[in-house]
């Protein structure tokens, strides 16, 4: 611990690393101020009585990822998707269009090019994206009351302009912190907007607490909900750390009088090459179904019964997000990692791994471990995907066809077909994104103090992190 509080003292000594930090938090607080100012012509009240009867459709995917300004539709309302979708759609074209492959290769000019095609494209989205809400709350109304005072064009004009321009300027303040402070500006925007639900989760569950809430279990599933918490946030550490080293050979080489390379190293491999990547991409498909069934199933049984199914909680929801999330998984880490490529830049620079021959045997090799892997990294997502959200509603057994539902009913414990009822801020997602952005940033930090002759955080070196 006193090494700990060293290593915080000693930031502040070092004059270059408390601006960046102090720059960090000032960007931060400039989007967190953002989230009070409401987008003009909005009725917040019944809009945040509609998001409270929406809890796991698309909206709420959305209302993640800004912090919860889109609950409340402020300026910042669309948050960070719109860039987070642009990137992923031009990670995706790079496998397509041979022209961005070529620039991804570059460096970096590549990769500024590439950036500036990001900010392009996350403008066009959020224009897209801020027309449709507008449109959608022309005409919505929630239990007879209009969630716009003065519907017209000129609401839809005001609102495309606020929105995406909300939007445009959360994407340069994340670039700022990216280059003028410490850590990845668009991943601590998401951070912040996540943990500042984390006071009113607490206040809820010491309410729960207080009036006794689980009854006679109270004390124990609220020791059970701490336990699980630490357990879960232990594993994604450990997990998000954890790495697959091959070793690598160089072969020796003689220019002139000296010998050059012979050494031993290690190519790296994360258990979750995917990070937080697959959970999303599941998520925002399994939400898309009930959302437009909602404006369908007053028409048809058989919709209605699809939008039951595949409702938050549901045992059909629960199987299709494990197998959606190990199939992106897979998906992801295919366009990401190339392990014939891989191979050949191995043998151009004079490297084998031991055992296995140059070319197309390291490749396959190669190629089986990384499956294993993503395997086993699907899985694990998720594990910590579904705990938490079994936690908050539970897994519905007893909504299974027939006799299979009645036997689930009949024989399981209540809070394992309910959950807990806690409405805690703690879902899987959120979670793998606030403990790998906080693993993220603090690698930095200790990186620049090792730099500067300090010592880490940790009492044995520095801490290896998701980045190696």
């Amino acid at each position: 611990m006193k090494q700990f509080l060293n290593s915080v003292a000693n930031i502040f000594r070092v004059e270059d690393l408390r601006n960046r930090v102090l720059f960090t938090l000032a960007m931060l607080a400039v989007y967190r101020f953002g989230a009070f100012i409401p987008t003009p012509g909005i009725n917040t009240q019944v809009l945040e009585d509609l998001f409270a009867r929406s809890q796991g459709s698309l909206l709420g995917v959305f209302d993640l990822f800004s912090g919860g300004n889109f609950r409340r539709l402020t300026i910042f309302a669309l948050g960070i998707m719109p860039y987070i979708t642009s990137s992923i759609i031009l990670q995706l074209m790079t496998v397509v269009f041979p022209y961005l492959e070529r620039l991804q290769k570059e460096g970096e000019l590549g990769r500024r090019k590439i950036t500036q095609y990001t900010r392009y494209l996350t403008v066009g989205l959020a224009i897209l994206q801020s027309f449709m809400i507008a449109m959608a709350l022309r005409s919505a109304t929630f239990e007879a009351k209009a969630l716009v005072y003065n519907p017209g064009l000129g609401f839809v004009l005001m609102t495309i302009l606020t929105l995406t321009t909300g939007s445009a300027f959360i994407m340069w303040l994340g670039e700022q912190i990216s280059d003028r402070g410490i850590g990845n500006g668009m991943s601590l925007i998401i951070f912040a907007g996540i943990v500042v639900g984390l006071p009113r989760a607490i206040g809820d569950l010491v309410d729960k607490i207080h009036n006794n809430y689980w009854e006679n279990f109270t004390a124990l599933f609220a020791l059970m909900l701490v336990f699980m918490m630490v357990i879960v946030t232990g594993c994604i550490v450990l997990v998000e750390s954890g790495q697959r080293r091959i070793p690598v050979q160089y072969a020796k080489k003689v220019v002139g009088r000296r010998v050059m390379g012979g050494q031993m190293t290690y190519l790296p491999l994360r258990v979750n090459s995917g990070g937080v990547i697959p959970p999303i991409f599941a998520s925002s498909v399994l939400t898309i179904p009930p959302t437009i069934g909602q404006a369908f199933a007053s028409k048809s049984k058989a919709i209605q019964d699809i939008v039951n199914a595949l409702r938050w909680g549901e045992p059909w929801y629960t199987a299709l997000y494990v197998v959606m999330i190990v199939g992106f998984a897979f998906f992801y880490v295919g366009i990401m990692v190339n392990p014939t490529e891989l191979a050949d830049n191995l043998r151009k620079h004079g490297g084998f791994i031991p055992g296995i021959r140059p070319g197309r045997n390291t490749s396959e090799y190669v190629s089986r471990i990384i499956t294993r892997l993503t395997f086993v990294g699907g899985l694990y997502l998720a594990l910590v995907c579904l705990i938490p959200e079994w936690m908050i509603a539970g897994i519905k057994l007893n909504h299974l066809w027939g006799p299979i539902g009645s036997w689930f009913d009949a024989h399981s414990p209540r809070f394992v077909l309910e959950g807990l009822g806690v409405n805690f801020y703690f879902g899987g997602t959120s979670l793998l994104i606030v403990v790998g952005v906080a693993m993220d940033t603090v690698q930095q930090i200790e990186a620049q103090l090792v730099m500067r002759n300090y010592e880490g955080f940790g009492p044995r070196g520095r801490m290896r992190g998701r980045r190696g």
